[in-house]
């Protein structure tokens, strides 16, 4: 229960950087924050004290296996929302930096006041 409070924490802190920062890298990093809480909230979800890997060996039997096997699911969840995160993470800093030269600035106020 410890972990699911610390994972929550760790997305509120996420969502506080990307609320009320004006930096847009504060920003970037407050999501960047966020999808890690969220990757880790899924590999709670199929976390199992005494698991082993979802791997079933020739002398074990079936309702063993699903007794002790973790569930697979969400670590190809978490997988996938890597490469996606990586690729929003780049997409995000493209921008960041492409606004950067446009403004000289990454300042969200100050880029909302040279806009006019």
């Amino acid at each position: 229960m410890t972990l699911y409070f610390l994972d929550f924490l760790l997305f509120m802190i996420g969502l506080y950087a990307l609320v009320t920062k004006r930096h847009i890298v504060k920003k970037i990093l407050g999501v960047a924050i966020m999808e890690y809480s969220v990757n880790l909230f899924l590999i709670l979800i199929g976390f199992k004290m005494s698991g082993t890997a979802p791997i079933m060996v020739a002398d074990m039997d079936f309702a063993t296996f699903i007794r002790t096997a973790v569930d697979p699911l969400p670590q190809a969840l978490v997988l996938t929302s890597i490469v996606i995160g990586l690729g929003t993470l780049a997409l995000m800093v493209a921008i960041a930096i492409r606004l950067y030269e446009r403004y000289g600035t990454f300042d969200m106020h100050e880029i909302n006041r040279l806009r006019g």
